[in-house]
């Protein structure tokens, strides 16, 4: 985030403009972090666990799913967390088929939003935008902001479907898998030991940026492709 920022600065941006873009993406985390949580409780509740209900956390205030070092390093570093929501799986009338969807229900939410923003985005772009050589000017610093929130509401969307949906302990992904397996199972034990070192070097390797741009451009282009038959 601070090297966009030192790249907008060099390049003769206002402080309001830069101010914009620091809040836009700010929202676009809470949004895409905040909707991705409640997700989880209000599928939770709806399947018996009165937990993230009893919890607090069947709430669409975003600030009781972010995590304070989480989100400091999404503002520092380009990744972070929320609030794992609490539930007990004990509540569920048929355990596994509950678990996946508690599971998906997260990343299920996030594609929807891209998908939804996109359209937004497609048609800010068509009608609000103004394009010229030196890139997109807006008539003031709001207009920055919409558009800067937009365009990384999208890509923090995508990102947390894709990452989410990986199999590897604690992601949504290895969740749901473990829910289909004997606890014993092979796979859960190795996910519950080596999970987090897998992780860190998936986001300090080139690994997952590869296969993250493959799957982003693919769905971007089926959004903005979708969108354009009604433009």
């Amino acid at each position: 985030m601070f090297f966009i920022i030192g790249n907008l600065s060099a390049q003769g941006h206002s402080f309001a403009n830069i101010l914009a873009f620091v809040l836009g993406y700010i929202f676009a985390v809470v949004l895409a972090f905040g909707l991705h949580e409640y997700s989880h409780a209000f599928v939770a509740n709806k399947l018996g666990d009165p937990t993230p209900k009893a919890l607090g956390r069947l709430t669409l205030n975003p600030f009781k799913h972010l995590d304070k070092f989480g989100m400091l390093g999404f503002l520092i570093f380009g990744f972070g967390w929320a609030k794992p929501v609490p539930i007990n799986p004990m509540r569920f009338k048929r355990y596994k088929r509950d678990m996946v969807l508690v599971s998906l229900s997260g990343v299920i939410t996030n594609l929807i939003l891209a998908f939804i923003i996109s359209g937004i985005y497609f048609f800010y772009f068509t009608n609000v935008a103004k394009f010229d050589a030196n890139g997109f000017t807006y008539s003031n610093s709001l207009l920055y902001m919409i558009h800067y929130f937009l365009q990384y509401s999208i890509i923090l969307n995508i990102a947390l479907f894709v990452f989410n949906l990986l199999p590897i302990y604690p992601l949504d992904g290895f969740n749901t898998i473990k829910s289909m397996l004997k606890p014993n199972n092979k796979f859960v034990n190795f996910m519950y030991r080596y999970g987090n070192i897998i992780l860190l070097i998936l986001l300090i390797t080139p690994l997952f940026d590869m296969f993250y741009n493959l799957v982003t451009g693919f769905l971007t282009n089926t959004f903005f492709s979708f969108w354009g038959l009604f433009a």
